[in-house]
């Protein structure tokens, strides 16, 4: 499968996701406000009897327009006559279990004589009740002598919970689209490995096929006769066939290495390890491109020395490769507090901030266009990290293009 065709797959799934959660919110939001109106109006009908009860009560007959609603969960009741609270909860309570309103309120009456709002109490469904006095929740109406105001402050809550059937279904539809969303990271994910996976065969084949072939040469001259008449040029071929032999084994080593530590999960065998000797052996092999600048106090640790020698090595090695000019490489040493800080720095052609993130991935070789000037599969720093990660030690890339990177491993001591 074409990589077009897997991001115009990518550019549609991601527009149908959008597209059913855009949707489902829009059918939510109208289903709530849906039966946000019939709380309304099956409030105002059961406020409506309980004003009537009241007319009834006093003998005084109603309007059909009593109630009215100052806000969502506010509303106003005109009596016309004054009620006990006792009544008027008890009103309240019946006429709202009637009309299925089963829900939390607060209520207050207005008394004329005082000119103030005297309030009676809030009633909960777990049959709480607390006594209220004042609240800035309750104002006073101008005009009506006699009226009591009611509040629901659970109204929220008491829509929502006629929402079952919606929140059930949104929340099934979520996580359907989150499976999606996940198979398709899964999907993408196990398309750059393969990628990845495919380039390194690509790229082991190349570099396994030139030793092989300048073998397969050597060989044939070797194996002439006249050859035998040439002592020169047959120690000549007999280097070469050494040093291909030597390289052949190294890159074949290398990648056995990563295999058998992955298998193995970094079995590792802790020593007292001198770091600055370490480091100065390891500089030895690289001179005359390698200086040192050990200051470190205490440079002895615990670690695995084979592996943290292999880490070294291939940062220098990978220092002294993508490096254009002369290569000048600073290893450093030093304390900071409990930390033990060592560092390769180096003058190479760096790396732009884009690789930074995937630099120590699997395979991963920073893309150089059709220039390979570089030979390698792609595992070194990967290596590197898994050694670092393994002793539990942490590792930092800074890096400029043009300028050169600082490799830098922090361990507690």
């Amino acid at each position: 499968m074409s990589r077009r065709v897997i991001r115009n797959l990518v550019i549609l799934s991601v527009i149908s996701i959008i597209g059913i959660v855009t949707v489902q919110i829009v059918w939510v939001r109208k289903a709530y406000a849906l039966r946000e109106r019939q709380f309304r109006q099956t409030a105002f009908i059961a406020l409506q009897d309980v004003a009537d009860r009241v007319g009834q009560l006093n003998r005084i007959p109603q309007s059909c327009d009593a109630v009215s609603q100052l806000s969502p969960d506010y509303f106003i009741v005109n009596t016309d006559s004054p009620i006990e609270p006792v009544v008027l909860e008890q009103y309240i309570q019946t006429s709202l279990r009637e009309h299925n309103l089963i829900t939390d309120f607060e209520y207050g009456i207005y008394n004329c004589e005082s000119d103030r709002m005297l309030h009676g109490a809030f009633v909960g469904t777990n049959s709480v009740r607390k006594p209220v006095r004042t609240s800035p929740n309750l104002p006073k109406l101008a005009g009506n002598p006699y009226y009591f105001g009611i509040r629901f402050p659970s109204q929220a809550g008491f829509i929502a919970g006629h929402l079952d059937g919606w929140i059930l279904s949104s929340a099934a539809v979520l996580l359907v689209v989150l499976f999606f969303g996940y198979t398709l990271i899964v999907v993408l994910r196990q398309r750059r490995l393969t990628e990845v996976q495919r380039d390194f065969i690509n790229n082991i084949t190349h570099e396994l096929q030139t030793p092989v072939a300048t073998l397969r040469i050597a060989a044939g001259v070797l194996n002439s006769d006249a050859i035998r008449d040439q002592p020169e040029r047959h120690r000549q071929y007999v280097k070469v066939v050494d040093e291909e032999s030597q390289r052949l084994q190294k890159q074949i080593s290398s990648v056995l290495q990563l295999s058998r530590s992955e298998q193995m999960r970094f079995c590792l065998n802790y020593t007292d390890v001198d770091l600055h000797q370490l480091l100065t052996e390891a500089a030895a092999n690289f001179q005359p491109h390698v200086s040192l600048e050990l200051r470190a106090e205490k440079p002895l640790i615990r670690a695995d020395r084979y592996h943290l020698e292999n880490s070294i090595n291939n940062l220098i090695d990978n220092a002294i490769k993508y490096t254009r000019t002369t290569p000048h490489i600073l290893i450093q040493t030093r304390n900071e507090g409990n930390t033990l800080i060592w560092s390769v720095q180096d003058n190479g052609i760096g790396i732009a901030k884009e690789h930074l993130d995937v630099v120590f991935s699997q395979f991963y070789r920073v893309p150089t266009g059709n220039v390979h000037n570089v030979k390698g599969f792609g595992l070194g720093l990967y290596y590197v990290r898994k050694v670092i990660k393994a002793h539990r030690w942490r590792i930092q890339l800074h890096s400029e293009p043009g300028v050169g990177s600082i490799f830098t491993v922090k361990l507690r001591t």
